[in-house]
């Protein structure tokens, strides 16, 4: 699904934030992406994205170099981007409205899509279906994360590229639509990556976790985790060890 192979990128006048840098993630894995500020977390899933490009060393995703932002990756930011002036359901339906004024070109919609714009399914399952009327400053940051996370689902990715997503949210909240996330990822059989500066959401979302360490970044450091799948995995001694484990992974950093 993702090949890094020999990537090598830098910001202009800085130095590489990757060198040489290869990595893969096969398809429907669950992978979180950990390290301290400034490791490049962002710059890889920006290179997932298509939103920048190595300037040696190739990015593929299914086999494909990739040379632009593909219409089967989804994309969630941190501040949720969405309209102020378009309620929950407008919001929602707007992915899919520029899809359908583009048609099947195969380049801002894949060439067979569902061009329906019937979000109620999403607005249900992911509970917001009775503040579909209202705006996103009259409701709760969860129910805002909500919105971004069914504006992107209603797409119908392959691939979900996620940038620190429940960063802001008080503990309850970040815990329930981390569940919500192992659920809807099993559910519609995503491969799902997870940029993430916390140890505790990296030991619950990611399978896999692949460990950035201060730039550039040469190696890629995995470190399997499959009791993430378990929806009892943050009660279980295993949880706890790994969380203990990663802790020092990155202080050795």
């Amino acid at each position: 699904m993702i090949e890094l192979d020999r990537v090598t990128f830098g910001y202009v006048r800085s130095a590489p934030i990757f060198q040489d840098f290869s990595w893969k993630a096969g398809r429907g894995e669950a992978w979180a992406v950990l390290g301290a500020s400034g490791c490049g977390k962002s710059t890889l899933l920006s290179l997932l994205a298509g939103l920048v490009f190595p300037s040696s060393g190739q990015v593929c995703i299914d086999g494909l170099p990739l040379t632009r932002p593909r219409p089967q990756t989804g994309l969630i930011i941190q501040d949720y981007g969405l309209l102020p002036w378009s309620t929950v359901r407008e919001n929602v339906e707007l992915g899919l409205r520029v899809r359908n004024f583009y048609g099947p070109d195969g380049t801002h919609a894949p060439r067979s899509y569902d061009s329906s714009l019937n979000v109620n399914p999403w607005l249900d399952r992911l509970g917001i279906l009775e503040v579909a009327g209202q705006y996103p400053g009259q409701i709760s940051g969860g129910q805002r994360q909500r919105t971004a996370i069914a504006r992107t689902l209603a797409l119908r990715p392959d691939l979900l590229l996620m940038d620190e997503p429940f960063s802001s949210l008080d503990a309850p909240t970040r815990e329930g639509l981390q569940r919500l996330m192992l659920e809807l990822w099993a559910e519609q059989a995503l491969t799902m990556v997870i940029v993430t500066h916390s140890i505790e959401e990296a030991a619950v979302l990611g399978q896999r976790i692949l460990l950035l360490k201060k730039a550039p970044n040469r190696v890629a450091h995995v470190i399997e985790n499959p009791g993430a799948a378990d929806v009892h995995f943050r009660e279980s001694d295993a949880y706890v060890r790994r969380v203990r484990a990663l802790r020092e992974q990155m202080e050795g950093a």
